[in-house]
Protein backbone atom coordinates (compact mmCIF):
# COMPACT_ATOMS: atom_id res chain seq x y z
CA UNK A 1 0.00 0.00 0.00
CA UNK A 2 1.43 3.34 -1.07
CA UNK A 3 0.81 6.54 0.89
CA UNK A 4 0.44 8.77 -2.14
CA UNK A 5 0.20 7.97 -5.84
CA UNK A 6 0.34 10.81 -8.33
CA UNK A 7 -0.89 10.30 -11.87
CA UNK A 8 1.24 12.59 -14.02
CA UNK A 9 4.79 13.81 -13.63
CA UNK A 10 4.39 17.31 -15.01
CA UNK A 11 4.73 20.64 -13.21
CA UNK A 12 1.91 20.12 -10.72
CA UNK A 13 2.63 16.43 -10.13
CA UNK A 14 6.32 16.93 -9.41
CA UNK A 15 5.69 19.78 -6.97
CA UNK A 16 2.95 17.78 -5.24
CA UNK A 17 5.31 14.82 -4.90
CA UNK A 18 7.97 16.94 -3.24
CA UNK A 19 5.66 18.50 -0.66
CA UNK A 20 3.92 15.20 0.06
CA UNK A 21 7.31 13.51 0.55
CA UNK A 22 8.49 16.32 2.83
CA UNK A 23 5.36 15.62 4.86
CA UNK A 24 6.57 12.10 5.60
CA UNK A 25 4.73 10.22 2.86
CA UNK A 26 6.03 7.49 0.59
CA UNK A 27 5.20 8.87 -2.85
CA UNK A 28 5.00 7.29 -6.29
CA UNK A 29 4.55 9.14 -9.59
CA UNK A 30 3.01 7.26 -12.49
CA UNK A 31 4.11 8.97 -15.71
CA UNK A 32 2.72 8.01 -19.11
CA UNK A 33 5.77 9.26 -21.03
CA UNK A 34 9.31 7.89 -20.92
CA UNK A 35 10.29 10.84 -18.70
CA UNK A 36 8.65 13.55 -16.63
CA UNK A 37 7.95 17.14 -17.59
CA UNK A 38 7.69 16.97 -21.39
CA UNK A 39 5.23 19.86 -21.52
CA UNK A 40 7.23 21.90 -19.02
CA UNK A 41 10.21 21.68 -21.38
CA UNK A 42 8.41 23.47 -24.22
CA UNK A 43 6.80 26.28 -22.23
CA UNK A 44 7.94 29.79 -23.02
CA UNK A 45 9.58 28.47 -26.22
CA UNK A 46 11.82 26.30 -24.06
CA UNK A 47 12.67 29.13 -21.65
CA UNK A 48 9.93 28.27 -19.12
CA UNK A 49 8.22 31.45 -17.90
CA UNK A 50 6.93 29.92 -14.69
CA UNK A 51 5.42 32.82 -12.73
CA UNK A 52 4.37 36.46 -12.95
CA UNK A 53 4.81 39.55 -10.82
CA UNK A 54 1.10 40.24 -11.14
CA UNK A 55 -0.76 37.12 -10.03
CA UNK A 56 -4.13 38.86 -9.86
CA UNK A 57 -6.95 36.36 -10.35
CA UNK A 58 -8.36 38.58 -13.10
CA UNK A 59 -5.74 36.86 -15.24
CA UNK A 60 -7.54 33.54 -14.68
CA UNK A 61 -10.74 31.91 -15.92
CA UNK A 62 -12.63 29.35 -13.84
CA UNK A 63 -16.09 28.20 -12.85
CA UNK A 64 -15.35 29.02 -9.19
CA UNK A 65 -13.69 32.41 -8.74
CA UNK A 66 -14.32 32.53 -4.98
CA UNK A 67 -12.42 29.27 -4.52
CA UNK A 68 -9.57 30.51 -6.70
CA UNK A 69 -9.17 33.52 -4.40
CA UNK A 70 -8.27 31.08 -1.62
CA UNK A 71 -5.63 29.41 -3.80
CA UNK A 72 -3.92 32.32 -5.57
CA UNK A 73 -2.98 34.36 -2.51
CA UNK A 74 -0.03 36.59 -1.68
CA UNK A 75 1.06 34.09 0.97
CA UNK A 76 0.98 31.13 -1.44
CA UNK A 77 2.76 33.16 -4.10
CA UNK A 78 5.61 33.87 -1.69
CA UNK A 79 5.77 30.25 -0.56
CA UNK A 80 6.07 28.85 -4.07
CA UNK A 81 8.68 31.43 -5.11
CA UNK A 82 10.71 30.67 -1.97
CA UNK A 83 10.40 26.98 -2.78
CA UNK A 84 11.69 27.47 -6.33
CA UNK A 85 14.57 29.55 -4.99
CA UNK A 86 15.36 26.76 -2.51
CA UNK A 87 15.84 24.40 -5.45
CA UNK A 88 18.76 26.54 -6.59
CA UNK A 89 16.89 28.16 -9.48
CA UNK A 90 18.13 31.71 -10.01
CA UNK A 91 15.34 33.74 -11.54
CA UNK A 92 15.18 36.81 -13.71
CA UNK A 93 12.11 38.93 -14.43
CA UNK A 94 11.30 40.39 -17.85
CA UNK A 95 8.10 42.38 -18.34
CA UNK A 96 6.79 40.76 -15.17
CA UNK A 97 7.54 37.22 -16.40
CA UNK A 98 9.71 34.93 -14.24
CA UNK A 99 12.32 32.88 -16.11
CA UNK A 100 15.21 30.72 -14.94
CA UNK A 101 18.38 32.78 -15.36
CA UNK A 102 19.73 30.06 -17.63
CA UNK A 103 16.84 30.62 -20.08
CA UNK A 104 16.49 26.84 -20.09
CA UNK A 105 13.35 24.97 -19.03
CA UNK A 106 15.60 22.00 -18.32
CA UNK A 107 17.00 23.93 -15.33
CA UNK A 108 13.56 23.97 -13.72
CA UNK A 109 12.66 20.40 -14.64
CA UNK A 110 15.98 18.92 -13.49
CA UNK A 111 15.75 20.78 -10.19
CA UNK A 112 12.25 19.42 -9.54
CA UNK A 113 13.12 15.84 -10.51
CA UNK A 114 16.35 15.85 -8.50
CA UNK A 115 14.56 17.21 -5.43
CA UNK A 116 11.82 14.59 -5.73
CA UNK A 117 14.33 11.76 -6.06
CA UNK A 118 16.37 13.04 -3.12
CA UNK A 119 13.24 12.70 -0.99
CA UNK A 120 12.71 9.11 -2.08
CA UNK A 121 9.92 9.76 -4.58
CA UNK A 122 9.52 6.75 -6.85
CA UNK A 123 8.99 7.65 -10.52
CA UNK A 124 7.57 4.97 -12.79
CA UNK A 125 7.75 6.01 -16.44
CA UNK A 126 5.88 4.52 -19.40
CA UNK A 127 2.94 3.72 -17.13
CA UNK A 128 -0.55 4.30 -18.51
CA UNK A 129 -3.36 4.48 -15.96
CA UNK A 130 -6.44 2.91 -17.54
CA UNK A 131 -8.86 2.76 -14.61
CA UNK A 132 -9.23 3.45 -10.91
CA UNK A 133 -11.41 1.79 -8.31
CA UNK A 134 -12.26 3.31 -4.95
CA UNK A 135 -12.83 1.01 -1.97
CA UNK A 136 -11.29 1.82 1.41
CA UNK A 137 -8.34 2.90 -0.71
CA UNK A 138 -7.62 3.50 -4.38
CA UNK A 139 -6.81 0.62 -6.72
CA UNK A 140 -5.03 1.64 -9.92
CA UNK A 141 -5.06 -0.74 -12.89
CA UNK A 142 -5.94 -3.54 -10.41
CA UNK A 143 -2.34 -3.73 -9.17
CA UNK A 144 -1.35 -0.52 -7.35
CA UNK A 145 -3.00 0.42 -4.06
CA UNK A 146 -2.86 3.91 -2.55
CA UNK A 147 -4.22 5.67 0.53
CA UNK A 148 -4.21 9.00 -1.30
CA UNK A 149 -4.47 9.72 -5.01
CA UNK A 150 -3.55 12.89 -6.91
CA UNK A 151 -4.70 13.32 -10.50
CA UNK A 152 -2.19 15.60 -12.24
CA UNK A 153 -2.29 14.32 -15.81
CA UNK A 154 -2.96 17.71 -17.42
CA UNK A 155 -5.63 18.77 -19.89
CA UNK A 156 -5.91 18.16 -23.63
CA UNK A 157 -3.48 20.75 -25.04
CA UNK A 158 -0.31 19.39 -26.71
CA UNK A 159 -1.41 15.74 -26.65
CA UNK A 160 2.06 14.72 -27.88
CA UNK A 161 3.37 15.68 -24.42
CA UNK A 162 0.92 13.29 -22.73
CA UNK A 163 -1.93 15.73 -22.09
CA UNK A 164 -4.54 13.67 -23.91
CA UNK A 165 -7.58 14.25 -21.69
CA UNK A 166 -7.05 11.16 -19.54
CA UNK A 167 -7.44 13.30 -16.40
CA UNK A 168 -11.03 13.95 -17.37
CA UNK A 169 -11.80 10.29 -18.06
CA UNK A 170 -10.36 9.21 -14.72
CA UNK A 171 -12.02 12.00 -12.72
CA UNK A 172 -15.33 11.39 -14.45
CA UNK A 173 -15.15 7.66 -13.61
CA UNK A 174 -14.89 8.71 -9.95
CA UNK A 175 -18.02 10.85 -10.17
CA UNK A 176 -16.67 14.29 -11.05
CA UNK A 177 -18.34 16.72 -13.45
CA UNK A 178 -16.25 17.71 -16.47
CA UNK A 179 -16.85 21.15 -17.97
CA UNK A 180 -16.37 20.87 -21.73
CA UNK A 181 -12.62 21.07 -22.52
CA UNK A 182 -11.76 23.60 -25.23
CA UNK A 183 -8.50 24.98 -26.68
CA UNK A 184 -7.16 28.16 -25.06
CA UNK A 185 -4.08 30.34 -25.60
CA UNK A 186 -4.54 29.38 -29.22
CA UNK A 187 -4.48 30.92 -32.70
CA UNK A 188 -7.81 32.11 -34.15
CA UNK A 189 -9.11 31.47 -37.65
CA UNK A 190 -11.23 34.00 -39.49
CA UNK A 191 -12.23 35.75 -42.67
CA UNK A 192 -9.01 37.62 -43.43
CA UNK A 193 -7.11 38.96 -46.45
CA UNK A 194 -4.68 36.24 -47.56
CA UNK A 195 -2.19 38.90 -48.68
CA UNK A 196 -1.44 40.01 -45.13
CA UNK A 197 0.20 36.70 -44.18
CA UNK A 198 3.52 37.21 -42.43
CA UNK A 199 2.86 40.75 -41.18
CA UNK A 200 3.57 41.57 -37.52
CA UNK A 201 2.35 44.76 -35.91
CA UNK A 202 1.86 46.29 -32.47
CA UNK A 203 -1.88 46.65 -31.99
CA UNK A 204 -4.84 46.63 -29.66
CA UNK A 205 -7.34 43.83 -30.31
CA UNK A 206 -10.90 44.15 -29.04
CA UNK A 207 -13.23 41.17 -28.85
CA UNK A 208 -16.98 41.51 -29.32
CA UNK A 209 -19.37 38.63 -28.69
CA UNK A 210 -22.79 38.95 -30.29
CA UNK A 211 -21.84 42.63 -30.77
CA UNK A 212 -21.16 43.09 -27.04
CA UNK A 213 -17.67 44.19 -25.93
CA UNK A 214 -15.82 41.49 -23.99
CA UNK A 215 -12.13 42.39 -23.66
CA UNK A 216 -9.21 44.32 -25.16
CA UNK A 217 -5.55 43.28 -25.25
CA UNK A 218 -2.47 45.16 -26.43
CA UNK A 219 0.62 43.56 -27.96
CA UNK A 220 2.16 42.24 -31.15
CA UNK A 221 -0.22 40.53 -33.54
CA UNK A 222 0.83 38.03 -36.18
CA UNK A 223 -1.33 38.13 -39.32
CA UNK A 224 -1.65 34.80 -41.12
CA UNK A 225 -3.41 33.41 -44.16
CA UNK A 226 -5.90 31.65 -41.88
CA UNK A 227 -6.48 34.35 -39.23
CA UNK A 228 -4.63 35.98 -36.37
CA UNK A 229 -2.08 34.97 -33.73
CA UNK A 230 0.19 36.45 -31.05
CA UNK A 231 0.02 36.82 -27.27
CA UNK A 232 -2.66 39.52 -27.44
CA UNK A 233 -4.79 37.12 -29.49
CA UNK A 234 -4.07 34.18 -27.19
CA UNK A 235 -5.33 36.18 -24.22
CA UNK A 236 -8.79 36.56 -25.75
CA UNK A 237 -8.97 33.00 -27.12
CA UNK A 238 -10.54 31.62 -23.93
CA UNK A 239 -13.64 33.72 -24.55
CA UNK A 240 -13.67 32.88 -28.26
CA UNK A 241 -13.54 29.13 -27.61
CA UNK A 242 -16.36 29.33 -25.09
CA UNK A 243 -18.46 31.63 -27.28
CA UNK A 244 -18.08 29.59 -30.45
CA UNK A 245 -19.03 26.44 -28.54
CA UNK A 246 -22.31 28.23 -27.72
CA UNK A 247 -22.80 29.36 -31.34
CA UNK A 248 -22.17 33.02 -30.55
CA UNK A 249 -20.80 35.49 -33.08
CA UNK A 250 -17.18 36.29 -32.26
CA UNK A 251 -15.61 39.33 -33.91
CA UNK A 252 -12.22 40.96 -33.33
CA UNK A 253 -11.48 44.59 -34.18
CA UNK A 254 -7.80 45.50 -34.65
CA UNK A 255 -6.43 48.97 -33.91
CA UNK A 256 -3.24 49.27 -35.99
CA UNK A 257 -2.44 52.72 -34.59
CA UNK A 258 -2.45 52.34 -30.80
CA UNK A 259 0.40 54.84 -30.47
CA UNK A 260 -1.79 57.79 -31.47
CA UNK A 261 -2.41 60.38 -28.78
CA UNK A 262 -5.11 61.94 -30.94
CA UNK A 263 -7.65 60.51 -33.37
CA UNK A 264 -6.45 59.23 -36.74
CA UNK A 265 -8.31 61.83 -38.81
CA UNK A 266 -6.59 64.67 -36.93
CA UNK A 267 -3.23 62.89 -37.37
CA UNK A 268 -3.73 62.42 -41.12
CA UNK A 269 -5.01 65.96 -41.61
CA UNK A 270 -1.77 67.37 -40.20
CA UNK A 271 0.37 65.55 -42.80
CA UNK A 272 -0.58 67.82 -45.69
CA UNK A 273 2.56 67.31 -47.76
CA UNK A 274 2.39 63.50 -47.80
CA UNK A 275 0.17 61.12 -49.76
CA UNK A 276 -2.05 58.69 -47.90
CA UNK A 277 0.28 55.77 -48.63
CA UNK A 278 3.32 57.74 -47.49
CA UNK A 279 1.65 58.59 -44.18
CA UNK A 280 0.42 55.05 -43.52
CA UNK A 281 3.74 53.46 -44.46
CA UNK A 282 5.24 55.58 -41.71
CA UNK A 283 3.78 53.13 -39.18
CA UNK A 284 2.29 50.19 -41.13
CA UNK A 285 3.70 47.39 -43.27
CA UNK A 286 3.36 48.33 -46.93
CA UNK A 287 1.34 45.16 -47.65
CA UNK A 288 -1.16 46.16 -44.97
CA UNK A 289 -1.32 49.69 -46.38
CA UNK A 290 -2.22 48.29 -49.80
CA UNK A 291 -4.94 46.09 -48.30
CA UNK A 292 -6.46 48.98 -46.34
CA UNK A 293 -6.42 51.32 -49.34
CA UNK A 294 -7.96 48.65 -51.60
CA UNK A 295 -10.76 48.09 -49.09
CA UNK A 296 -11.25 51.84 -48.78
CA UNK A 297 -11.26 52.30 -52.59
CA UNK A 298 -8.69 55.07 -52.16
CA UNK A 299 -5.75 55.67 -54.49
CA UNK A 300 -2.36 55.41 -52.80
CA UNK A 301 -1.37 58.72 -54.39
CA UNK A 302 -4.34 60.57 -52.88
CA UNK A 303 -3.95 63.34 -50.33
CA UNK A 304 -6.10 63.17 -47.23
CA UNK A 305 -7.44 66.70 -47.71
CA UNK A 306 -8.97 65.67 -51.04
CA UNK A 307 -10.96 62.74 -49.64
CA UNK A 308 -14.67 63.00 -48.99
CA UNK A 309 -16.12 62.28 -45.54
CA UNK A 310 -17.16 58.74 -46.45
CA UNK A 311 -13.65 57.88 -47.60
CA UNK A 312 -12.10 59.47 -44.51
CA UNK A 313 -14.36 57.51 -42.18
CA UNK A 314 -13.79 54.26 -44.07
CA UNK A 315 -10.03 54.74 -43.84
CA UNK A 316 -10.24 55.63 -40.17
CA UNK A 317 -12.28 52.51 -39.37
CA UNK A 318 -9.97 50.14 -41.23
CA UNK A 319 -6.83 51.50 -39.57
CA UNK A 320 -8.19 51.77 -36.02
CA UNK A 321 -10.90 49.10 -36.02
CA UNK A 322 -10.17 46.51 -38.72
CA UNK A 323 -12.89 43.82 -38.43
CA UNK A 324 -12.16 40.10 -38.41
CA UNK A 325 -15.09 37.70 -38.11
CA UNK A 326 -13.76 34.70 -36.19
CA UNK A 327 -14.71 31.32 -37.59
CA UNK A 328 -12.85 29.04 -35.21
CA UNK A 329 -9.69 28.24 -33.29
CA UNK A 330 -6.78 26.00 -34.06
CA UNK A 331 -6.90 22.53 -32.50
CA UNK A 332 -5.75 21.26 -29.10
CA UNK A 333 -2.50 20.25 -30.78
CA UNK A 334 -1.70 23.95 -31.25
CA UNK A 335 -3.21 25.22 -27.99
CA UNK A 336 -0.99 26.01 -25.03
CA UNK A 337 -3.61 25.14 -22.41
CA UNK A 338 -7.13 23.82 -21.97
CA UNK A 339 -10.10 25.81 -20.76
CA UNK A 340 -12.67 23.62 -19.03
CA UNK A 341 -11.99 20.38 -17.19
CA UNK A 342 -12.88 19.06 -13.74
CA UNK A 343 -15.32 21.53 -12.18
CA UNK A 344 -13.49 23.66 -9.60
CA UNK A 345 -16.77 23.79 -7.68
CA UNK A 346 -16.13 20.16 -6.73
CA UNK A 347 -12.62 20.83 -5.36
CA UNK A 348 -11.95 22.33 -1.90
CA UNK A 349 -9.27 24.83 -0.89
CA UNK A 350 -6.83 21.94 -0.21
CA UNK A 351 -7.31 20.80 -3.84
CA UNK A 352 -9.15 17.78 -2.43
CA UNK A 353 -12.27 16.35 -4.03
CA UNK A 354 -15.52 17.25 -2.30
CA UNK A 355 -16.93 13.98 -3.63
CA UNK A 356 -14.26 11.42 -2.70
CA UNK A 357 -12.01 11.84 0.36
CA UNK A 358 -8.25 11.54 -0.21
CA UNK A 359 -8.63 12.27 -3.91
CA UNK A 360 -6.84 15.43 -5.10
CA UNK A 361 -7.07 17.00 -8.55
CA UNK A 362 -4.53 19.65 -9.52
CA UNK A 363 -3.03 21.68 -12.34
CA UNK A 364 -4.56 21.82 -15.79
CA UNK A 365 -6.89 18.93 -14.99
CA UNK A 366 -9.03 21.46 -13.11
CA UNK A 367 -11.23 24.06 -14.80
CA UNK A 368 -8.73 26.88 -14.21
CA UNK A 369 -6.78 28.47 -17.05
CA UNK A 370 -4.82 31.70 -17.20
CA UNK A 371 -3.41 34.27 -19.59
CA UNK A 372 0.04 34.05 -21.16
CA UNK A 373 2.85 34.97 -18.82
CA UNK A 374 3.46 32.15 -16.35
CA UNK A 375 -0.06 32.04 -14.92
CA UNK A 376 -0.79 28.44 -15.85
CA UNK A 377 2.48 27.02 -14.55
CA UNK A 378 2.06 29.28 -11.51
CA UNK A 379 -1.31 27.65 -10.78
CA UNK A 380 0.15 24.20 -11.42
CA UNK A 381 2.94 24.86 -8.90
CA UNK A 382 0.65 26.37 -6.26
CA UNK A 383 -2.07 23.72 -6.57
CA UNK A 384 0.60 20.99 -6.39
CA UNK A 385 2.12 22.57 -3.28
CA UNK A 386 -1.25 22.85 -1.56
CA UNK A 387 -2.25 19.26 -2.34
CA UNK A 388 1.12 17.83 -1.26
CA UNK A 389 1.16 19.78 2.02
CA UNK A 390 -2.41 18.69 2.78
CA UNK A 391 -1.54 14.98 2.90
CA UNK A 392 -0.12 14.25 6.36
CA UNK A 393 2.39 11.43 6.53
CA UNK A 394 4.07 9.45 9.32
CA UNK A 395 6.10 12.36 10.68
CA UNK A 396 2.83 14.14 11.41
CA UNK A 397 1.08 11.18 12.98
Amino acid sequence: MKDVVIIGGGASGLVASIFAAMNGNKVTILEKNNKCGKKLLITGNGRCNYFNNDMDINHYHTDNTEQLKKIITEENNKKILNFIDSLGIVHKIKNGYYYPYSNQATSVLNALVNKAKSLGVEIINDYNVLHIKKENHFIINDNIKAKNLIIAAGGKAYAKTGSDGSSYILASSLGHKINKPLPSLVKLTGNVPKKWAGIRSDVIVSLYENDKFIKSEAGEIQLTDYGISGICVFNISHFVSKGLSENKKEEVFINFAPFLKTDLITYLSAKKDLTISQILEGFLNYKLVNIILEKSHISKDSYFINLNNEEKNKLNNLVTSFPVLITGTKSFDEAQVTTGGVSFKEIDENMQSKIIPNLYIIGEAVDVDGDCGGYNIGFAFISGMIAGKSIKGDKNA
